[in-house]
Order: C-alpha cells, then structure tokens, then sequence
C-alpha cells in the first residue's frame, strides 16, 4: 500500500507541474492551448487503445476505456451516473447518438488544478477529453465527445455522447 501512495504522489507532483504548464500557455495561445491538448489526448486515447477490444456496446466500451486507464497507470475514478427520473443510464437523441452521463469523483487534474489555483475546465480537461474520445472512437469505431456539465471541486459531471 505504501509504495501505491509513493507512485500517487510522484504523479500528483507531475500533475501540479502540468496544472502550472497550462496557466502558462493558456493566456499566451488563448483557445489554441485547448485545441493543442484535445489533439494531445485524442492522439493518446488512440494510442492506449490500439490493442483494446472492440464492441459497439457503450457501457462495455467505458469498460475497456477504464481498463486501458488501469493498465497505464492512470487514476482517474469515474462511473456512470443515471439521474432520477431516467430510465436507463443510454439514452438516444433523435438523431440517433448515445449518451452516458460520467461522473469523475477521482480526478488527478481536478486535483492538480485546484492545489496549482488554476480554474477548470482549461486546457488539461480538454486533454482527458480528447483522450476519452480518441479511445472511443478506436473502440467503437464512431465519433465521440465528452462534454463537460459541472466541474466541482468534488467530483465532474460529463456527457459522453457516440454518433449513430
């Protein structure tokens, strides 16, 4: 248990130099910085993901996605939330796409931003972001986006939404 905490807390400090990187680059590249990071974690996503099984089911492919974030030592505690008065945690729009509501409670960049002061929502959630959907999309083989609907200091709410 302790060598655990000894790798959490070498990855919190990295994390705490990322969260100081991104209040450095956000104002210097304004929205630039996000579309550098998305593209950054997107890469990534496919990348982890080159070996992962494949499925069109949602549900089994947030598996896999937490899977692949297991195996490459990456702490990022999130499950599906439904919420009251919604029937199954998939819903279907009229155009046909899937959406998954996510709840991120352990969040190393959660973390790192509010220790560093640095507001969310930047730069280093649109890399998870990006990761989440280039993981997806090499899992499902369909577009994916992960929306941000509430970042908190205590958990994210985010909508994971698939094309048809």
């Amino acid at each position: 248990m302790e060598e655990i905490l000894k790798k959490r807390r070498t990855l919190q400090e990295t994390m705490n130099f990322l969260a100081a990187l991104s209040a450095g680059i956000e104002p210097i590249l304004g929205r630039g910085a996000n579309s550098m990071t998305t593209a950054a974690g997107r890469n990534l996503g496919r990348k982890f993901s080159e070996n992962a099984r494949r499925t069109g089911d949602l549900l089994e492919a947030v598996e896999e996605v937490r899977h692949i974030l297991e195996a490459n030592h990456c702490l990022w505690g999130f499950e599906p939330f439904k919420p009251k008065g919604q029937a199954e945690l998939v819903t279907v729009n009229d155009k046909g796409e899937r959406h998954l509501q996510l709840v991120f409670r352990d969040c190393m960049i959660r973390q790192a931003l509010l220790r560093f002061g640095h507001p969310q929502q930047g730069s280093l959630c649109n890399m998870m972001y990006g990761f989440f959907a280039g993981a997806l999309e090499t899992i499902m083989g369909k577009k994916a986006t992960l929306e941000i609907r509430h970042a908190g200091e205590n958990a994210c709410l985010k909508v994971l939404t698939v094309e048809a």
